[in-house]
């Protein structure tokens, strides 16, 4: 499992998409540091870039971009033989990719949510953000893992889920707000350090179970789904 962690890691931080993953988090920080700066309320910029900007947009940003590329690039380049010609159990290769895509995802995420977190309001604030955005992190994760070996456009899939389901639905419709990501981190992270800056439209036994559920839902989906595939990297 190391050598796959290693080999999904070299491939992640050498492929050009690994720079799509810093313009987002470097401006979360910038506009709390300017506002911070500037004197602006906490109350009225923290909603706004931590919910708004950091939960809304990079964290499911970054970890589409991650989670569709520890597989998906390899699929679409056709470096995947490589892998499912050894004698490995899918779930080998599955996991340890699963594993390097939440770890960069909340690493590249976590970070920024805790500086701004702090910037606005407090040290436990911030750290309620990074651990509720890298549990958040890891159910992102094994979705668009899974969406990765589910269709061949799993980045545009991605998206109309962040944008249209989490963003827009979610906005208008309360029911969709039971199935929402988004929801589960930020129920999580308001439960760590009540704040008004975050407003939960879930419980947080809701947020609990349904991470876990679909965590662990997803990776499973991933591994048959990787049984499936023959060694030209077709379904079969």
């Amino acid at each position: 499992m190391s050598t796959v962690s290693w080999i999904t890691a070299r491939g992640l931080f050498g492929r050009r998409r690994f720079l799509l993953l810093l313009p987002l988090p470097a401006v979360l920080v910038l506009l709390a540091v300017l506002s911070r700066a500037l004197g602006v309320d906490p109350g009225e910029w923290g909603p706004a870039v931590l919910v708004g900007l950091g939960l809304a947009v990079v964290l499911p940003v970054v970890a589409l971009i991650v989670g569709t590329g520890v597989l998906g690039a390899e699929i679409d380049d056709g470096t995947v033989v490589h892998i499912l010609t050894k004698p490995l159990p899918r779930w080998q290769i599955v996991l340890p990719k699963l594993a390097v895509a939440t770890g960069v995802s909340a690493v590249t995420v976590a970070v920024p949510l805790y500086v701004a977190g702090v910037l606005a309001d407090s040290v436990r604030l911030g750290l309620a953000l990074a651990a509720a955005a890298s549990a958040g992190a890891l159910a992102y994760s094994a979705l668009f893992v899974a969406l990765s070996l589910v269709t061949r456009r799993p980045v545009l899939l991605g998206l109309v889920y962040v944008l249209i389901w989490e963003g827009l639905l979610g906005n208008f419709v309360s029911g969709t707000k039971v199935l929402s990501i988004q929801q589960y981190v930020i129920a999580l992270a308001d439960r760590l350090a009540p704040t008004g800056m975050l407003e939960a439209d879930v419980s947080v036994p809701v947020a609990a179970v349904m991470t876990t559920l679909i965590s662990v839902g997803f990776t499973v989906l991933a591994i048959d789904r990787l049984r499936s595939f023959s060694v030209a990297g077709e379904t079969s």
